[in-house]
């Protein structure tokens, strides 16, 4: 094994504290990986991580020169990458994680077109809401909608959502039209959840942020489906402009409490932390970005 390829397998069992984790990816006996990391740490002459049953950790040695191998790979990767990137069609596969609703209404368009237009580079989507771990799932890229990001996130922006409160004409004509956030409590809300309560909804109110309580006898992990109890004068909801367009458009539902701006959303294009953004990932960024931002 050369030197750059055992910095490389140190950095994944470091990364995911596995040697198990690290030849099952790899498809190795795990003992392959454990001989390999062991020749690594008499090269050297230190002990790089301490082994147990049940716990890896790293030495401090172990963490020390954990830092100058992703720093030594990243400029590595990077100069190949660039000199291939000048020359190079992309090319290859990327796997990548999108939002469910944002995902099928606005980006699978634009992905078909982007395999239409770059017929080497393989496209492997997985659609959900969930959160996903980049690193140890093997996605090279993730897409995700949030109004704050997690810290520690390597993102690039590329789009913005606005949320919308909205309700049916029949549900206003039947129990009234609020004219303040703070009358939401006495209305039927729809709530978004992953789990547990429904958190209070924000607006700004005299330019200052505010929370205000809902309650909510329905609620749900999907937009779609709230926004189609909504239009059936269900509840109140509130929802990003993309889940709604179509309702709106077709006169089921109508916008409210347009005076009291909810917190926009930002919509992301998330990367792993441990690596070199390989060309055709930069490519459908800036493919993404660019038609993200075209319907904006």
């Amino acid at each position: 094994m050369d030197r750059l390829e055992a910095m490389r397998l140190f950095l994944r069992v470091a990364e995911l504290g596995s040697f198990a984790a690290v030849a099952q990816q790899l498809g190795v006996a795990r003992s392959v990986v454990t001989r390999q990391v062991a020749a690594l740490e008499t090269h050297l002459g230190v002990r790089l991580m301490e082994r147990s049953t049940r716990h890896l950790s790293l030495t401090s040695a172990g963490a020390a020169y954990l830092e100058k191998c992703r720093l030594i790979l990243h400029l590595v990767d990077a100069a190949e990458t660039d000199v291939a990137a000048e020359r190079a069609t992309p090319r290859g596969t990327i796997r990548l994680s999108l939002p469910l609703s944002f995902g099928l209404k606005r980006l699978a368009p634009l992905l078909l077109e982007f395999s239409r237009l770059y017929p080497e580079v393989g496209l492997d989507m997985d659609y959900s809401d969930r959160r996903v771990h980049l690193i140890e799932e093997g996605f090279d890229l993730s897409i995700r909608i949030t109004r704050r990001l997690a810290g520690g996130d390597v993102a690039r922006r590329i789009g913005s959502g606005r949320m919308l409160v909205v309700a049916a004409p029949a549900y206003l004509a039947r129990h009234g039209q609020p004219q303040h956030p703070s009358e939401l409590i006495h209305h039927e809300c729809l709530g978004y959840t992953t789990g547990g309560a429904v958190p209070g909804w924000q607006f700004l109110v005299d330019g200052k942020l505010a929370s205000f309580a809902v309650r909510s006898r329905i609620q749900a992990n999907n937009g779609e489906v709230l926004g189609e109890a909504a239009a059936q004068g269900l509840g109140i909801s509130l929802q990003p402009d993309f889940i709604v367009e179509d309702l709106l458009a077709a006169g089921r539902l109508e916008p409210i409490l347009t005076a009291f701006p909810a917190p926009g959303l930002g919509i992301y294009a998330i990367l792993p932390s441990n690596r070199h953004v390989p060309h055709r990932v930069r490519v459908l960024m800036d493919f993404l970005a660019a038609g993200v931002g075209a319907i904006d």
